[in-house]
């Protein structure tokens, strides 16, 4: 099977050179919108694209507000503490995600509590995270969620849409209602998901969306924070070093963060989502083509949840054991197909060693069995 599925990538990207993961793909107005921002002078952090952007990207996704950052780990972070993530708190999440998850809550001072996944979703298991909470965390006299044992409040719930795939937001929802725990969804690999006729992002407090170079759309690095209008004001605020409005003098009113993104990155996002529509259509079809090639084998495509339109943003299998998955990496790899397994699990990386977790058995097991195939759409054609 691992032969055909070379030959089938080979095939459809029509090249025996070496087949990256995920390229980003330039083939709309991105030379004419950064040169405009080169004749303008305005490249840095003023320009009529960051403001375009940012109205774009809340039409697209339907929220009332929509704050563009230099890069999705900075959107997570912001997001964070307006949600009101603070020093010493406990935010829930996952073990399987990027690490930038987790260093966005401990850059709050706060620390990662990790539940398990659903295998179903590759997010955060509402029924895992409902089953730790009865056993583990009360209600404090303010109705704040506080962890049993410590008394350290938990201060958000953190989930991930996995490689582009929606988690069980109703459920999220529902549970974290139930503990009055705020909801933000890291929604760096979701654009162009949605849950239910509803975009990923749109659920939580705030959500935050990358647009990294490895993205279904890309700034070259770049970020872009989720909320409602008043929330978008402070996150705005907080974003700009927290300077306040003025002809010429310099104020600040609050710690603030230089997480402004160029107008020049800002220019090439206006013309990437131009062509997301496109974009998305190519990538589900090359996971239909993925999804018939490997029915009935050895190897499990990790389809799109129920209910659910996923972006495909990267496409996986699932193996029967650790012995296939690393077999499958090697022969891929060694073919100039790159192929590549999930991250480590947070809970196993030094920093993170000592978080507090639930049984974590589907993240291992996923951990152990996935791999990431490529899922770039085409380059344009010379």
């Amino acid at each position: 099977m691992a032969n055909r599925l070379i030959e089938f990538v080979k095939d459809h990207y029509g090249t025996n050179e070496f087949i990256p993961l995920h390229a980003p793909v330039f083939k709309g107005s991105e030379q004419t919108y950064v040169a405009n921002t080169i004749k303008s002078t305005f490249v840095s952090s003023v320009g009529e694209y960051v403001n375009r952007f940012e109205q774009d990207m809340a039409a697209y996704t339907g929220v009332e507000s929509a704050v563009a950052t230099v890069n999705g780990t900075a959107a997570l972070h912001v997001s964070l503490r307006m949600a009101g993530v603070g020093q010493g708190d406990l935010v829930i999440t996952q073990a399987l995600t990027f690490v930038a998850t987790c260093n966005a809550i401990t850059y709050c001072g706060a620390e990662p509590l990790f539940i398990d996944v659903d295998e179903s979703t590759l997010g955060l298991s509402p029924r895992s995270l409902e089953g730790w909470l009865d056993s583990h965390a009360v209600s404090d006299a303010f109705g704040r969620c506080v962890e049993q044992a410590t008394g350290r409040r938990i201060s958000a719930c953190l989930p991930m849409h996995t490689f582009g795939h929606p988690a069980d937001l109703a459920g999220l929802v529902r549970v974290c209602r139930m503990w009055n725990i705020p909801l933000v969804e890291d929604a760096a690999e979701s654009l162009g998901s949605f849950y239910h006729g509803r975009h990923t992002g749109t659920f939580g407090k705030l959500a935050a969306v990358s647009f990294n170079g490895n993205k279904i759309i890309t700034t070259g690095g770049g970020g872009m924070i989720l909320c409602d209008e008043e929330t978008g004001k402070c996150a705005k605020h907080l974003t700009t070093t927290a300077k306040k409005p003025h002809p010429y003098e310099y104020v600040h009113d609050e710690v603030g963060y230089n997480y402004r993104l160029p107008n020049i990155n800002a220019a090439l996002g206006v013309a990437q989502l131009e062509q997301l529509p496109g974009f998305l259509a190519e990538k589900r079809a090359l996971a239909s083509e993925y999804r018939h090639l490997l029915k009935g084998a050895e190897f499990k495509f990790v389809d799109e949840p129920e209910g659910c339109r996923s972006n495909f943003w990267l496409n996986a299998v699932l193996c029967p054991d650790q012995v296939s998955r690393d077999r499958l990496l090697e022969v891929t790899n060694a073919s100039n197909v790159m192929t590549r397994p999930v991250w480590q699990l947070m809970c196993d990386l030094p920093m993170y060693q000592h978080c507090t977790r639930g049984a974590l058995d589907i993240s291992r097991s996923i951990a152990e069995r996935l791999v990431n195939l490529p899922s770039s759409v085409k380059p344009a054609q010379p």
